[in-house]
Parts: C-alpha cells; structure tokens; sequence
C-alpha cells in the first residue's frame, strides 16, 4: 500500500465457522451458492454498499461468500458495531454461525490478487486474521469490536 493514500478506517473479516463440516454434514456444494453462502453475499453487499467499504476479499456471487475482508475508510469500528451484530444474528438464525472481528486500523488502496495477501497484505488485516482465528478455535460464533466481544450467537458453543 502506498502511505499517501493510506487512512484510518474500520478492517472488518467474516468468515462462516465450520464450513467444511457444514457442507459435508448436509450435502451441500461447497463451489455454488448454498442457503448460507448466498445469505452471506447479500448481507457483504448490504454492508458494503451501507458503509462504503471496500470488499477487499471473498464476496463471491458464482460460488457463494464464505469469507470475506471489508475495509471502511475513515470509520471507527464502533460506528459499524449494530450492522456486524445484525450479520452476525440472520447467519446465526440461519444456522450458518459466523466469527466477525472489527478492528481499527489502517485501509488503503487495491485489491490483492490472491487470499493470502488479502490477509497479509496490512500488518491490521493480519492482525484481525490472528484474532478471527483464536476466536474461532473458542468455537467462533461472536462478535469481536476493537478490543471486545459484543455478541454471541447462542447455540454456537
């Protein structure tokens, strides 16, 4: 990224907790929009649209989103807090819980070319990665906002 356009913002990763064992579990296709892939894709672009943001990685409409990383320029995490919390509540209703972590941080420019530095590409969207990813080895299913967890999806323990 380069610094001249480089700002504070809001870094956003969503991911969908236990995929793989969904999709096997219920016989779905992993590579085509299912229920919970499709639900996700329109609640990204919802978000997206809302706020602003800049999809850097995941919505995927041919196959379905089952992860994505969302940059909202000169936000505070906070200010997005209800809308992850509405996300969070229709996956958790649809039985497709997901881990939503928010951080501040800085957000730029482009889009990365792959999923690995869509995740390495910032030292905050690395951040926010390692931070998802604890969260989902506790069983996943929250909410985290700078700092804290401000909602849980019951039934996701």
């Amino acid at each position: 990224m380069s610094s001249a356009t480089v700002v504070e913002g809001t870094i956003v990763v969503i991911d969908i907790d236990r995929f793989e064992e969904k999709t096997r579990m219920l016989g779905l296709d992993p590579y085509r929009p299912n229920r919970f892939t499709a639900l996700l894709t329109n609640l990204v672009e919802e978000l997206a649209v809302s706020w602003r943001a800049i999809v850097v990685y995941g919505l995927d409409r041919e196959r379905g989103t089952e992860e994505a990383v969302i940059e909202i320029p000169l936000t505070k995490p906070e200010e997005v807090e209800d809308d992850l919390v509405r996300v969070a509540r229709e996956m958790c209703e649809a039985r497709a819980p997901v881990t939503i972590v928010a951080i501040e941080g800085l957000v730029g420019p482009g889009k990365p070319v792959d999923r690995r530095l869509a995740y390495t590409g910032s030292p905050d969207r690395a951040r926010a990665r390692r931070i998802l990813e604890k969260l989902k080895r506790r069983g996943g299913g929250v909410v985290y906002v700078d700092g804290r967890i401000v909602w849980k999806c019951r039934g996701s323990e």
